[in-house]
């Protein structure tokens, strides 16, 4: 004859339950410094400038959306134990900001990269006159980015400060090659063809270092959640016909329907380049790191340009 379970004792095997699912998903116990970053572009830089002396906790995962991503209550949580908060700011992280602010609230030490670099504003779209976020797109600041970040993380309780700044030294080295190469590269685009339109306006940093024009975005805002109307696009289209324009680049982590759409409507023929401008990619996707990432854009750009 079955039996019926008191509501008390079914209360409590569910909340046992629960806790033995939690305390198995729950990080194993680490000694080390617990450094937490918001990107994963600038999860992979603080990766290589830490060694295994710390930690790191990346929340944006491989091919999300900065603008757009949001994390769970669990990494929420942790995000409030870190040692130290690195994140990009400069109104990149929408989704997560409240979950920023919070912690720094609570006391978080927190790294902001925006406010390290010389910041530049949108020149034009919706979004004209505010802070562009995307300056990883010019190596020349993320160097910045390393050289104000580095003694923050040296300073970690626990850690070796020595090995920490080899790795800091061996970083830059291999940031300041990448951007004597991009430069060598661009330099076989002619200066006519040095016109870049994007998705939405995420090259602003890359156009001022190495001397581009902005003809464009799709989306004529700084952010991927916004919107373009028809105007928007056929003065777009117009734009690519009056400067011959020969390629358009979409980004990895958005879908290319717009700008293959906005390729079709041009009386030119205009090819449609994938670009990884936002996120890393997760294994075996072409671009698992920032340095990768930066040498394919630069060799799809220098092409695109030039046929």
């Amino acid at each position: 004859m079955s039996r019926r379970v008191p509501a008390a004792l079914t209360a409590l095997l569910t909340a046992g339950l629960a806790a033995s699912v939690l305390a198995g998903c729950a990080p194993a116990d680490d000694e080390r410094p617990l450094v937490v970053v918001s990107t994963n572009i600038l999860g992979d830089v603080v990766d290589r400038l830490v060694g295994d002396d710390v930690e790191v906790m990346t929340l944006m995962r491989p091919d999300a959306d900065p603008h757009s991503f949001e994390i769970s209550a669990q990494d929420a949580a942790r995000l409030r134990t870190a040692d130290l908060l690195v994140s990009n700011g400069l109104g990149l992280e929408e989704g997560l900001q409240q979950h920023i602010d919070a912690a720094v609230a609570e006391g978080v030490d927190s790294f902001v990269a925006g406010e390290a670099i010389a910041v530049l504003e949108y020149a034009s779209g919706d979004a004209a006159g505010t802070p562009d976020p995307h300056f990883w797109t010019d190596p020349g600041r993320m160097i910045d980015v390393v050289e104000a970040l580095a003694p923050r993380l040296s300073a970690l309780s626990g850690v070796d400060a020595g090995g920490i700044d080899a790795h800091v030294d061996a970083y830059l080295a291999e940031l300041a090659a990448l951007e004597d190469d991009m430069t060598t590269a661009f330099e076989t685009v002619p200066a006519e063809r040095r016109a870049l339109v994007t998705n939405h306006h995420v090259f602003g940093y890359l156009a001022e270092r190495f001397g581009f024009r902005i003809v464009g975005a799709a989306i004529p805002g700084g952010t991927t959640l916004a919107a373009p109307s028809a105007a928007d696009l056929a003065g777009l289209v117009t734009a690519i016909e009056e400067n011959d324009v020969p390629a358009v680049f979409a980004e990895s982590s958005s879908p290319d329907r717009l700008m293959q759409a906005l390729a079709a409507e041009t009386d030119t023929h205009v090819e449609v380049v994938e670009l990884y401008t936002e996120s890393l990619t997760a294994s075996g996707g072409g671009a698992e790191d920032y340095l990768t990432m930066m040498r394919e854009n630069t060799q799809r750009i220098a092409t695109g340009l030039t046929r």
